[in-house]
């Protein structure tokens, strides 16, 4: 170790010990001021605010039609209301899921025919690029949607949708023959 070294942690140890002896003076100043704040007296706390009063709300629609209910009754009149469900058309519950219900129906592409007449079968790809052979009474799309006519140039099926009462409603759509 050279000789500029050493005096130099000689240096730094004379300080440290020097601070360390400065800052010990000083604790029986800080412990007087700690001291003489504990002896004053506090001063007076803010009064709890007062809770205000609320006016009561009286629900006066308790003999109404509840919202959230399904279905449809009939009412006296002879028109349809909210309360029984299961009138009109709905899905098939027994059915096995056929392979194209699993898309919707925007994804699958008719893309030919099969036959001439009343044995004309449907041509639809799917999103993978595999082509089905569909036929009137087959189902396809996620909308329970069953195949009622084939053209040579469409194909035509009814799909239902829940109409939000506890029922269905059925809709016609087609899948066009695509264009290349």
């Amino acid at each position: 170790m050279t000789l500029s070294k050493r005096s130099l942690r000689i240096a730094l140890a004379i300080g440290a010990v020097a601070v360390i002896a400065g800052c010990a003076e000083n604790r029986a100043e800080l412990d007087a001021y700690i001291e003489a704040t504990k002896q004053r007296p506090g001063g007076p706390l803010p009064p709890i605010p007062v809770m205000r009063e609320f006016p009561s709300f009286e629900y006066a629609a308790k003999e109404l039609r509840d919202p959230f209910s399904k279905g449809m009754e009939s009412s006296d009149e002879g028109s349809m209301v909210p309360g029984t469900p299961g009138t009109g058309p709905a899905p098939v519950k027994d059915r096995r899921k056929e392979e194209l219900e699993s898309y919707p129906l925007d994804a699958l592409d008719m893309v030919g025919t099969l036959g001439m007449g009343e044995d004309v079968a449907g041509l639809v790809k799917d999103p993978t690029g595999v082509i089905h052979r569909v036929r009137p009474d087959n189902y396809l799309g996620q909308n329970h949607g069953r195949i009622t006519e084939i053209y040579e140039d469409r194909i035509v099926l009814t799909e239902l949708f829940p109409n939000g009462l506890g029922g269905w409603d059925e809709r016609t759509s087609e899948i066009a023959l695509e264009n290349e």
